[in-house]
């Protein structure tokens, strides 16, 4: 055990915390640890780092609607390049975070390999299930004309 007693400064339950302590930015990490860059000012009680931030942050709400706009499904490559081509300008905007961009371009990049592929597989329904050699007139009904 340590038998030395806990420093003022290091409890806040016993003694005055430092001017110093109570100008500092109020961000905590996301292992506890606060940041130790003075308030930028008294009203956000933040630094200037995590006030930009903070003030970054949009309403996800808001980019919903300027993302998708009119846009409730993903049926066509155009709908999907529209999507995509909002999705440009809000990361030059600085309105979206690029990772979260990647994440979204990667979900578009798998409903077009889908689009294709139920493309696929409507044209192979279309297509004549054959048993065996064609008859002459099958034969002239499937040459392309």
């Amino acid at each position: 055990m340590n038998d030395r007693p806990a420093h003022p400064s290091n409890d806040p339950t016993t003694g005055p915390i430092s001017a110093n302590h109570r100008n500092r930015c109020l961000h905590y990490t996301a292992s506890g640890r606060r940041c130790r860059l003075p308030q930028l000012d008294a009203t956000s009680r933040l630094c200037f780092r995590h006030t930009q931030l903070h003030t970054r942050q949009p309403d996800p709400c808001d980019l919903r609607s300027a993302l998708a706009g009119e846009l409730t499904e993903f049926n066509s490559a155009a709908d999907i390049n529209m999507f995509l081509s909002r999705l440009l300008l809000l990361v030059a905007q600085n309105r979206i975070a690029a990772n979260r961009a990647a994440v979204l371009a990667g979900i578009c990049s798998l409903l077009l390999r889908s689009l294709s592929a139920i493309d696929r597989e409507a044209s192979d329904e279309l297509r004549p299930i054959m048993f065996g050699p064609p008859d002459a007139d099958q034969e002239e009904s499937l040459q392309p004309s």
